[in-house]
């Protein structure tokens, strides 16, 4: 029998795509690629930095709600449109995941979702018994 959980942000991506933005199943969790996007469906102004910290706080939300938490973060991949931007999306990651040290991938892109996006985050979690 399948233990298989989801999470969904709200994200108007999910239903048009048919996604979730998160799946535990066993001690797993794995978070889609997560844009910034406000609750209304908006994107997150600001920065990189602006848009990466929105980026982690639906990351954590979804895994919290699949009962996982930041320490349980083991891998991260960080999608840049500008690699002028690596220096401060990496030290958002740090206030989020550096007590964690997860594996983490941060590689530059030629274009995300939505053209004012400049960063996209993917995650995965084991949770520890």
């Amino acid at each position: 029998m399948s233990t298989r959980r989801h999470a969904f942000t709200g994200s108007p991506y999910e239903k048009q795509f048919g996604f979730a933005r998160a799946v535990r199943e066993g001690n797993r969790i794995v978070v889609a690629g997560t844009g910034p996007v406000e609750d209304d469906g908006s994107s997150t102004k600001g920065d990189a930095a602006a848009q990466a910290e929105r980026c982690f706080v639906l990351i954590l939300r979804a895994i919290e709600e699949l009962g996982g938490s930041a320490k349980d973060v083991v891998r991260t991949r960080m999608l840049l449109t500008d690699f002028e931007d690596q220096d401060a999306v990496g030290a958002v990651h740090a206030r989020f995941f550096g007590e964690a040290s997860p594996a983490a991938t941060m590689a530059g892109v030629a274009w995300l979702c939505r053209k004012e996006w400049k960063v996209e985050i993917e995650a995965e979690a084991i949770v520890s018994s």
